[in-house]
């Protein structure tokens, strides 16, 4: 009985992933080279050529759901480009390929050395049988296979096939017609992981494929995932079913038939092979006739051939535009993925910054340290009690204090120094420490900490002499400010007299001498001795010019402190950015997607 291909007969198929053992070469620049191509076929080749870059280059680093699904779809994408449609593209009229695949021991081989009428692709009971895929074309179309115009990243090999040989073996055979190539593939559910991603690649790149299964493995999963996946994917498609018992013959076809109809793979041709006995290896020509038949009539209709041809490369272009969509969701979902991780970041940055401003600005620095040294320049309490009628006094006994032991006013800066960095290094560790566990909680973000320098959750190695040298350089502004100030001043030299170290020291004290992070007698002590400095600047600058200047100093240490923060952060931030997509990375892709509608071949 002769089969004929159903108009409809172009179904789709999904791939599977592309082996890393067999990387594509980029040298696409052949198919432009062959006799001229319609137009539209040329600007679907340059629309492809640009898709593919941008393919290569796109971040799908963040882990979060979905992600190697998506990965594995962008692999095939770029594979099928390299193996498919580009090659068909530039030669539109070369031979068609049938690539014959199915699951382990349902006798592709045997099926295909039937075919060729002598054993030319290893067939037996061990399993993996074929490791290295083997192409049987007539010799006047060995030309179309010999260069990498399909399948570029496997190396050609001729002559006797060796077990340790990797690559496509190319087969000259005379009872094979000229138009129509038989491509032997690895089993779609091999043991050998490298198998099975060999077979999904060069299923991909089939105008025809040749799905062979058993009466008894017909309904297992894995074929059937593909051939699920066979009607969103215009690859034309028949199915032999192989080694039937003849008792089985009629029930076994109908179930298989319901099954495809049930799966929208109804148009699809079935050919059923009865269980017999081999010849020499070979199915009897008696079994093997329908099929013989109906691959010999499409190798001599050029019509029937460029029909396929064209039905399954319009398919594949076609399905670019659901695929790119799928590829370009995921990278929204992953630039999402990258604004939440980024979000913990902020949060804990700026609860850092809120925690180091609230300790700046609410007493508690005055504590320890600092407290004793302003007390030995301004001496103790006593002063508090005399200040608003005695002004003149205190003035006279801080002039004595400040230019007569300059360096109690530098033990005070260096006090202030340490205190702002012991404030600023616990918030920042804080912090980090929070966005390591706020990471491990969030997707994606797990890896990213295990990817992350050692340390993480403690803040970086150089922020304590970033901090240091950036408290001197606001100590130094603020000698600036006092200086500034005191030459605008007629009383110049009764502000300058005291020092412009020692009033730098009084405004700095001033800056930090808030009472809300004091209690009890601390308040009297800290509050008074603080205060007496501040009455000292309004005395000799003015009410309005001491709070102008305080503000000016304290504004700038601030944006010091964000130059911190945001330095603590960008770890972080750099984390992120290094493996999520870029934000125009989705637009671009939709865009690519959208030339490529345009075009037909």
């Amino acid at each position: 009985m002769v089969w004929s291909p159903a108009p409809d007969l172009f179904l789709g198929l999904r791939t599977t992933p592309r082996s890393a053992l067999w990387r594509p070469r980029l040298g696409y620049g052949d198919w432009m080279t062959q006799p001229s191509p319609p137009s539209s076929a040329a600007e679907a080749g340059r629309a492809l050529l640009a898709l593919r870059r941008e393919l290569e280059s796109s971040r799908l680093g963040l882990e979060i759901p979905e992600v190697e699904p998506i990965r594995r779809g962008r692999q095939e994408l770029i594979g099928q480009i390299d193996d498919y449609l580009l090659p068909r593209l530039g030669q539109i009229d070369a031979p068609l390929l049938a690539v014959v695949g199915g699951s382990t021991g349902a006798g592709k081989s045997t099926i295909v050395n039937s075919v060729a009428g002598r054993v030319v692709s290893p067939a037996g009971v061990l399993r993996p049988t074929t490791s290295a895929p083997v192409l049987i074309c007539n010799p006047a179309d060995l030309v179309w296979f010999k260069d990498d115009r399909i399948l570029p990243g496997l190396p050609r090999i001729t002559g006797e096939l060796k077990p340790q040989n990797r690559g496509l073996h190319l087969v000259e055979d005379g009872d094979i017609q000229a138009g129509l190539a038989l491509l032997d593939t690895p089993d779609i559910d091999s043991v050998v992981v490298a198998n099975r991603e060999v077979a999904g690649q060069l299923l991909a790149a089939a105008d025809l494929w040749l799905f062979v299964t058993t009466a008894a493995r017909y309904a297992d999963a894995v074929p059937w995932d593909l051939l699920r996946a066979a009607s969103t994917r215009s690859t034309a498609m028949a199915v032999v079913l192989n080694r039937v018992p003849p008792e089985a013959l009629a029930e076994v076809g109908r179930h298989l038939r319901a099954m495809l109809e049930r799966e929208g793979l109804a148009a699809a041709p079935v050919f059923t092979l009865p269980e017999t006995v081999l010849d020499g290896g070979l199915i009897p020509d008696a079994a093997l006739a329908p099929l013989r038949l109906w691959l010999d009539d499409l190798a001599a209709d050029a019509g029937r051939r460029a029909e396929i041809v064209r039905g399954t490369l319009q398919g594949a272009l076609d399905s670019l535009d659901w695929r790119i969509e799928d590829l370009a969701a995921h990278v929204d979902r992953q630039r999402d993925g990258a604004k939440v991780l980024k979000s913990r970041v902020d949060n804990a940055y700026s609860g850092a910054r809120s925690g180091i401003e609230a300790a700046l600005s609410g007493g508690t620095l005055l504590r320890g340290e600092v407290l004793s040294r302003w007390q030995e320049v301004v001496g103790t309490g006593e002063f508090m009690q005399t200040i608003q009628a005695r002004i003149g006094v205190v003035r006279d006994r801080l002039r004595a204090a400040l230019t007569g032991v300059p360096p109690v006013a530098e033990e005070v800066k260096a006090a202030l120094e340490n205190s702002v960095e012991t404030v600023v290094m616990s918030n920042c560790d804080r912090a980090a420490e929070q966005v390591v566990e706020a990471w491990e909680a969030t997707p994606g973000g797990g890896p990213l900490v295990e990817a992350g320098d050692r340390g993480l959750d403690r803040s970086s190695s150089s922020l304590r002499d970033r901090v240091t040298a950036e408290v001197r350089e606001w100590q130094s502004d603020v000698l600036a400010l006092v200086a500034a100030e005191g030459a605008s001043k007629r009383a110049v030299g009764r502000a300058l007299s005291l020092g412009v170290n020692g009033l730098g020291v009084a405004l700095m004290v001033t800056v930090f001498a808030h009472t809300g992070g004091l209690t009890g007698g601390e308040i009297a002590v800290a509050g008074g001795t603080a205060t007496v400095g501040q009455k000292l600047l309004e005395a000799l600058f003015g009410d309005q010019a001491v709070r102008t200047l305080t503000a000016s100093a304290r504004r700038n240490l601030m944006e010091r402190v964000d130059r911190l923060l945001e330095a603590e952060a960008a770890r972080f931030h750099g984390l992120v950015d290094a493996v999520a997509p870029s934000p125009s990375e989705a637009a671009r892709l939709r865009d690519f997607g959208k030339a490529i509608r345009t075009v037909r071949p």
